[in-house]
C-alpha cells in the first residue's frame, strides 16, 4: 500500500509536516493507517489516525470542533497505541487553545515523537477549520518535545481549496493558516500491474480466474482508479455472481450496470458538474472548443484534485478514465432525458436484432424538429446545448440493449459517439455480437467556415481506430443565421463520401 506514496517515510524521518489530497475512495485512509501501523512497529513513534469528520456540523464553534476532534483522538489512541504512548486523559486548555494544549501535554508526556495523521480535515468549514489550522501553526516550530514531530492533513483537496468564509471569498487561497507544510502528496492510481497483483490475491484465495482479457479491460476502463478496481470486481463477483472464470464481456456489463446504478462515489462525483469551477474546465472538453474565457489556473487545479480530470505528458487535459468519460455526459443529458417525451426504447431493433440505423437517424430528425427549439433552452452547459440534446436521444439505447461511449478533448472542436448495439447478449447480459456505428458531431457558429470538410476528414480517422467502413456526420447549425429557418424544416439526411471513400450519413440539423 505505501509504495504508491514512496516519499512519505522521509517525510516522517525529517520531521516535516505535510498534506495528503486525493479524491474519495482512492485508499488515502487505508494508506495512512498502514503508515502509522509501520511506523509504531519500528517503536520510535507514536502514530495514528484520526477524523475530524465528527467537527463538520460546528462550523462556526471552533472550541466544540477542536474538542470533537480531541476526543477522537483519545478514542483512536485507546486503541492503536500503548498506554505508556496515549495522551493524557486530563489537559488543561484555554478557550481558542483545545487542541494546541492538548497536543502540547500529549507530546511532552509521550516518550518518543508523536506522529498525528488528520483524516477528512476538509470536512471542517469556516471558523473552526481556520481555528485548527491556526493551532496547528503555531506548534510547527516547537516540534518535537511540545509539538507532534509529524502531523499530516488528509483530505480531498489541498488546503488552498479548503472552504471558508473569507472577506477575499470562499477558499483560503494562497493565504493558509497551514503554510508550513513542506510538501502537497496525492496517492497515484494503481498500475496496470498492481491491478493484476490485485486480483491475483482473489484467485488465490477462492481459486476464481480473470482472464487476461478481463484484466485488460479493468485497467482500461478504470486507468487504475482505485474505487473502480475494486468496485468492478464486486459487481461481478457479489452482484452478478458469476461463478466461473471472470471474462472482458463480464466487466463491460459491470461496468454498466455501476453507472445505471449511480454508485455512491460516482453520483457524487457527477454531483460536481454542478459548480461553475468545474463547467468551466469540462464544458469546451465536451464541445471541443476551448473557452472563450481563459480557465484560472485554481479551477484546473481543483478538478484535477477532484480525480475528474488528468494531464498526460505533452498533451490537453483529458477526463481521468473511460468510467468517468460516460458519467459525467449521462449526468449532463439526465434532465434533459427527463423531459422528453416517450420514445420506444426498441423501435430500431430489426428481426435480425440488428440496429436500423437509417431508421433512427430519421427519428431523430422528427424529434429534432418537434422538440429540438424548446430543449435547447434545456441544458444548464449552453455551449454544450445541441450535443447535450444528441446524447439525451441516443441515451434511450442504453436502456433498450446498447452502449455509447463518446470521445472528446479540448482543441479538437468535435465530438465522437459509438453506437454498440448488442446484438446478442449472454445470460449475464455481456455482448456475443454488436452492431457499431460512429458519430462524428460538430457546431456551425458564426465566424466559422462550413465544418462538412473538417468533419468528414475527422469522420475518417475516428472509423479508421474503429475499423469501421462506414459513418456519420452530424452537423448542427447554430449560426444567428439558422434562426430563421423554420423548425419544422430543420434536419436533412443526404449522402456523402469521405477522402478516403468511406459511406457517409449526413445530417444537417
Amino acid at each position: 500500500m505505501l509504495a504508491r506514496l514512496p516519499e512519505v517515510v522521509r517525510l516522517v524521518e525529517t520531521r516535516s509536516w505535510f498534506v495528503l489530497h486525493a479524491p474519495r475512495q482512492c485508499g488515502k485512509t487505508t494508506t495512512m493507517l498502514a503508515l502509522a501501523a509501520e511506523l509504531r512497529a519500528t517503536g520510535k513513534y507514536a502514530a495514528m489516525v484520526a477524523s475530524c469528520e465528527a467537527g463538520e456540523t460546528f462550523r462556526n464553534n471552533p472550541d466544540v470542533a477542536a474538542g470533537i476532534i480531541v476526543a477522537d483522538i483519545k478514542r483512536n489512541a485507546r486503541v492503536d497505541l500503548e498506554p505508556a504512548l496515549r495522551p493524557p486523559e486530563m489537559v488543561e486548555t484555554q478557550s481558542g487553545a483545545i487542541l494546541a494544549d492538548f497536543l502540547t501535554a500529549w507530546s511532552r508526556a509521550c516518550p518518543v515523537p508523536v506522529v498525528l495523521l488528520l483524516d477528512e480535515i476538509d470536512a471542517l468549514q469556516d471558523e473552526a477549520l481556520v481555528s485548527v489550522l491556526r493551532q496547528l501553526r503555531g506548534l510547527y516550530r516547537l516540534r518535537p518535545i511540545d509539538a507532534p514531530s509529524t502531523v499530516a492533513l488528509i483530505g480531498l483537496r489541498d488546503v488552498r481549496d479548503y472552504k471558508v468564509v473569507t472577506s477575499a471569498g470562499g477558499h483560503l487561497g494562497t493565504s493558509s493558516p497551514f503554510n508550513i507544510s513542506v510538501d502537497s502528496l496525492t496517492l497515484r492510481s494503481f498500475t496496470e500491474e498492481e491491478v493484476a497483483a490485485l486480483y491475483a490475491q482473489h484467485t488465490a484465495e477462492t481459486g476464481q480466474a480473470f482472464t487476461a482479457e478481463a484484466l485488460t479491460a479493468v485497467f482500461r476502463l478504470t486507468q487504475g482508479q482505485p474505487w473502480l478496481v475494486n468496485a468492478l470486481a464486486r459487481q461481478v463477483i457479489e452482484k452478478m455472481k458469476v461463478t466461473g472464470t471472470i471474462e472482458a464481456g463480464h466487466i463491460e456489463v459491470a461496468k454498466e450496470q455501476l453507472i445505471l446504478a449511480r454508485a455512491t462515489h460516482l453520483d457524487s462525483l457527477a454531483h460536481k458538474l454542478t459548480e461553475p469551477r468545474v463547467r468551466a474546465v469540462i464544458e469546451p472538453m465536451l464541445t471541443g472548443i476551448p473557452s472563450k474565457e481563459r480557465v484560472l489556473t485554481a479551477d484546473m487545479a481543483y478538478v484535477t484534485d477532484l480525480g475528474l480530470v488528468v494531464f498526460p505528458r505533452n498533451q490537453e487535459r483529458q477526463i481521468a478514465n473511460p468510467i468517468y468519460r460516460e458519467v459525467l455526459p449521462r449526468e449532463l443529458v439526465e434532465p434533459v432525458v427527463s423531459e422528453m417525451p416517450a420514445l420506444p426504447v426498441r423501435a430500431w431493433a430489426q428481426a435480425d436484432g440488428r440496429l436500423d440505423w437509417p431508421g433512427l437517424l430519421a427519428a431523430f430528425v422528427d424529434f429534432w424538429r418537434q422538440h429540438g427549439e424548446w430543449m435547447l433552452r434545456g441544458p444548464a452547459w449552453p455551449e454544450a446545448a445541441h450535443q447535450i440534446v444528441l446524447m439525451a436521444f441516443l441515451q434511450r439505447l442504453v436502456n433498450g440493449g446498447g452502449t455509447i461511449e463518446l470521445e472528446y478533448g479540448l482543441g479538437t472542436r468535435r465530438l465522437d459517439i459509438l453506437v454498440r448495439w448488442h446484438v446478442r447478449r449472454d445470460a449475464f447480459g455481456a455482448a456475443l455480437e454488436e452492431d457499431r456505428h460512429a458519430i462524428e458531431v460538430k457546431v456551425w457558429r458564426d465566424g466559422d467556415a462550413d465544418p462538412l470538410t473538417e468533419g468528414l476528414a475527422q469522420l475518417d480517422a475516428y472509423c479508421d481506430r474503429l475499423a469501421l467502413a462506414a459513418g456519420t456526420l452530424v452537423i448542427f447549425d447554430a449560426r444567428s443565421t439558422a434562426e430563421s429557418v423554420p423548425w419544422n424544416t430543420r434536419g436533412m439526411l443526404s449522402a456523402e463520401t469521405s477522402p478516403t471513400g468511406r459511406s457517409v450519413r449526413l445530417l444537417r440539423a
